[in-house]
C-alpha cells in the first residue's frame, strides 16, 4: 500500500469545543468545517493532521456510531516542561497524569480533550539502561 496520508479521525458528540481545544490550544488550523465534520492541520507542518467526526454522522455504519474511547494521541515537543506551564499553570487544564520521567525515555503529562481523549505531552529522555536495550535500531 503507498500511502498519500494518514491521520486520526476523533468520534465526538463535542465537535466545536473539540475543534475549539485543537486549535486554540495545540495549534492546529481548521481546513474543512461542516455541522458534523472538521478537518484541522498544523500550519507549520501540514503533514500533521487531525478529523473530529460528529459520531453520530451516517457515513459510520450502525453500531459504530459511538464517541471515541480508549484513544490516546501522543505529541512530541521539544520543551514539555514548557508546554506544562502554558497549557496546565497558564490555561488551567487539569493534568490527568502530572509531569513526570518515565525509566523508558520519557518526560511527559497527561491531559483529556472534550471527550476524554488522552493527551500525552511528550519530550523524549534517554532510557534506562534496561529500557535502551529493548529500543530497536536502524
Amino acid at each position: 500500500m503507498r500511502l498519500t496520508g494518514f491521520y486520526p479521525v476523533i468520534g465526538t458528540a463535542k465537535l466545536r469545543e473539540s475543534r475549539d481545544f485543537y486549535t486554540r490550544l495545540l495549534g492546529f488550523e481548521t481546513t474543512f468545517e461542516a455541522d458534523w465534520y472538521v478537518s484541522l492541520r498544523r500550519p507549520e507542518e501540514p503533514g500533521y493532521e487531525l478529523a473530529l467526526l460528529d459520531h453520530t454522522h451516517p457515513t459510520l455504519p450502525e453500531g459504530h456510531r459511538v464517541p471515541a474511547q480508549g484513544l490516546l494521541l501522543n505529541f512530541e515537543v521539544e520543551d514539555v516542561d514548557a508546554e506544562w506551564e502554558r497549557l496546565v499553570t497558564g490555561e488551567g487544564l487539569r493534568p490527568v497524569l502530572a509531569l513526570c520521567n518515565e525509566d523508558f525515555g520519557q518526560r511527559h503529562f497527561l491531559l483529556a480533550d472534550p471527550n476524554g481523549v488522552l493527551i500525552d505531552v511528550i519530550t523524549p529522555t534517554t532510557p534506562t539502561a534496561e529500557y535502551s536495550e529493548q529500543y530497536v535500531t536502524g
